[in-house]
């Protein structure tokens, strides 16, 4: 690790490049959650048009999570290699390489053929496809939000961090608003239809468009945040994480970040498809719930980063997970086993949305604050990413339960799953919300210390 340089100026310094790097985190965010959820929304209506209409419904269920899940299997890669080159060779270039890579590949598959010309090449390609997104999506979360963060001051990172992660509810909003929008002028009624053919690429085109936005933004405004990076000749990062003195708190955080994309898997993945399904719900009936749950969900994430800021990030999420198994899992099963009307399946949503995906409100602040500069890139990215893989397989598990549960309870047995994991998470690791981003030595605030330390 190289020695700290006094002579730079501290990121709460230069309120301009903070506001600048804040403004191009949350950007980022958002751009990489529009992406991630473009095949669970967008897709839903055009399945007929990458899979033959004589699969049965499992098969077909499968090859439809398998698209969500190779993007979530990639990010992890993406985050270990790009998270590498943002703490050797600074966050912002890193940034550009990743952005650029998302954004050509988000455009490539809104060019994408159907079955009816290249036969299962096309669901093929479109699974490949996700998997090379998902691997720069990984990179450019990665370097982006640690960049963020390394620039805000201390007392508002939870608040900072809030506001950047709410843009994932949002994102999830905005593209059920867009499939909403179209739906009601484009037919979607089988692999012919208008919005089959054409109409689910326009949200990828959109994608791609806001990549190239994003790109502009990290080029000409966006400086280098003035913390310490890995030194020549020093251990890699990754190495550090694995097999170094940093493998205890990759291990933390690999517990309670796979609670949180568990619950996450279960809450914006599996809860529409059961709308639908066993509800019964029209399409439109489905992205209206949706629209609002994450509108109400991305609103909440400020307010629970600024709640994570009082009562400290640790005891936050210990209280947190208790919540998910008792509120957000005791409104699923209701959700799941009484099958209201329109009305009351609308409120249930909100209520399982706001007490499970508020999980993801401090998480910015939290990861980046667990890891000290050195690693802070690799640490975050990896400990974010690398959670997504046992909880992608949800459809798996899903499958298990429902071999000795009803169907409908599967999704409440892994909500409160996530619950405990996030508790235990916790619980394993210290308080972190007063540590000095800048300090290369990290200094952490002990577990049995809540106590704030000078601002």
């Amino acid at each position: 690790m190289s020695e700290p340089t006094p002579s730079r100026p501290a990121p709460a310094d230069d309120p301009e490049k903070a506001r600048a790097a804040v403004r191009a985190g949350v950007l980022a965010y958002f751009v990489d959650q529009f992406d991630i959820y473009l095949p669970i929304v967008v897709l839903a209506p055009a399945t007929a048009y990458f899979q033959s209409t004589d699969l049965d419904p499992q098969t077909s269920a499968i090859l439809t999570a398998l698209v969500f899940a190779s993007t979530l299997i990639a990010r992890p890669l993406g985050a270990a290699v790009f998270g590498h080159f943002a703490d050797t060779t600074g966050r912002k270039k890193t940034t550009l390489v990743a952005v650029a890579g998302f954004g050509i590949t988000t455009l490539l598959i809104a060019c994408l053929p159907g079955y009816a010309s290249i036969g299962l090449w096309s669901v093929g390609l479109l699974i490949a496809l996700r998997f090379v997104d998902g691997f720069f999506l990984g990179g450019e979360y990665t370097t982006a939000v640690p960049l963020a963060m390394e620039w805000s001051p201390r007392h508002r990172r939870g608040l900072i961090g809030g506001i950047i992660t709410c843009t994932s509810p949002g994102a999830y909003a905005l593209i059920a608003a867009i499939t909403l929008a179209l739906l009601q002028v484009i037919p979607s009624d089988g692999p012919d239809s208008a919005y089959a053919q054409w109409g689910w690429r326009i949200p990828f085109v959109v994608g791609a468009l806001l990549a190239a936005v994003l790109f502009r933004q990290y080029l000409r405004e966006v400086s280098e945040p003035p913390t310490e990076r890995t030194a020549k000749g020093a251990r890699s990062p990754l190495a550090e994480l694995v097999a170094g003195r940093h493998r205890g708190a990759l291990l933390q955080v690999f517990v309670l970040m796979s609670g949180i994309w568990l619950v996450n898997n279960m809450t914006s993945a599996v809860l529409p498809g059961l709308l639908a399904s066993d509800l019964g719900l029209s399409s439109t009936q489905v992205s209206v719930v949706m629209l609002v749950t994450m509108a109400l969900v991305a609103a909440s994430f400020p307010l629970y980063g600024m709640l994570s800021q009082r009562v400290g990030r640790r005891g936050f999420y210990t209280g947190f997970g208790v919540a998910m198994v008792v509120v957000g899992g005791g409104a699923y099963a209701v959700l799941t086993t009484t099958r209201p009307a329109f009305g009351p399946a609308l409120a249930l949503s909100v209520v399982v949305g706001v007490a499970t995906l508020g999980a993801f409100g401090p998480i910015a602040a939290y990861l980046t604050e667990r890891f000290p500069s050195a690693v802070r890139a690799s640490g975050y990215g990896v400990g974010y990413s690398l959670a997504l893989i046992i909880p992608a397989f949800y459809a798996f598990y899903l499958a298990g339960l429902s071999a000795v549960l009803p169907a409908a309870l599967g999704p409440v047995v892994l909500v409160a799953v996530a619950g405990l994991l996030v508790t235990a998470g916790a619980l394993a690791g210290p308080e972190t919300k007063d540590v000095d981003m800048r300090d290369p030595e990290h200094r952490l605030t002990p577990p049995a210390a809540t106590k704030e330390v000078a601002r």
